[in-house]
């Protein structure tokens, strides 16, 4: 079965599934042969959020995903405040859909889920890309530094998410500004601004995992399936050393690191970063 080319990040329409007393808002779009690749969104972020640039671009391959998590966006229920519970959570969305077997890419606080459902649900996941993202426990994530802090629990505003997301020089700042066009080309049924009960719940789940644990880092190891490390190479956010301590705990995976570019590399690189996804989820096929 296919999805008609004319339906983009833009024109998709919002779905509900329900799962775990929760009705998930989902969008589900591109060629649909092959295992289907699922989206997994940044801290406050709803299925908006995503760069059209990137997600049309991986949905000329495959099939893509996007998920607001329960009590985020247009999703029901309440919001979960420790990573755990937003992971079977998650494992609920996949099963509800009827899908057996995904591809998976999570972004920032999506990377946490992401890696705690290749933790808890193995045989479910082939393979695995970890965006701007860091492990449990590790060094420097406990929190975030005070500047960074007051700019993604303040007002949604331009000024904030070019702040956090892209480099602090002209180049990076233009990209931001570009990418700000397109988030904002979508007119037509929008999905719900997050709330901030769903602010304050997710930054719980952030500081519960960024707790200093040595011994929690060693759950990397665990994970079996190829991975896919990226990352912006100057990131304020989630320090950029750990996207390399990850690649080295886990097993099987590559790490590539974008130039002058930070938390929001994915959206100032979207070409590049969906040709390498894309060239990583192709590898291998029949695995």
């Amino acid at each position: 079965m296919t999805v008609s080319a004319h339906i983009t990040h833009n024109t998709a329409e919002t779905e509900l599934v329900e799962a775990a007393g929760v009705d998930f808002a989902y969008r589900r779009f591109g060629r649909r042969a092959g295992v289907p690749l699922v989206l997994l969104q940044h801290f406050r972020g709803n299925l908006d959020n995503w760069d059209p640039a990137l997600t049309d671009a991986l949905a000329a391959h495959r099939e893509v995903i996007l998920v607001d998590y329960p009590g985020v966006g247009s999703s029901t229920g309440e919001p979960s405040s420790t990573i755990a519970k937003m992971a079977r959570r998650t494992i609920a969305f996949v099963d509800a859909m009827g899908l057996e077997r995904i591809d998976l890419l999570g972004f920032s606080i999506g990377g946490f889920v992401a890696q705690e459902i290749a933790l808890v649900r193995p045989t479910l996941i082939r393979r695995l890309v970890l965006a701007a993202t860091g492990p449990k426990g590790a060094p420097g994530m406990h929190g975030w530094r005070e500047d960074i802090a007051a700019a993604a629990r303040g007002e949604s505003k331009p000024e904030n998410l070019l702040y956090i997301m892209f480099a602090h020089t002209e180049t990076s700042q233009a990209a931001g500004m570009a990418f700000l066009g397109r988030f904002l080309e979508r007119r037509e049924g929008r999905d719900a601004p997050t709330s901030d009960a769903a602010r304050d719940a997710q930054y719980d789940a952030i500081v519960e995992w960024g707790i200093p644990d040595h011994g929690a880092l060693q759950r990397l190891t665990g994970i079996r399936n190829p991975t896919l490390v990226i990352q912006g190479d100057n990131d304020l956010m989630i320090p950029t050393k750990l996207s390399h301590l990850m690649a080295g705990l886990i097993p099987d995976a590559d790490v590539r690191v974008y130039p002058d570019a930070a938390h929001g590399f994915l959206f100032q690189h979207p070409a590049e970063v969906a040709a390498d996804v894309n060239a990583f989820l192709a590898s291998e096929a029949a695995s």
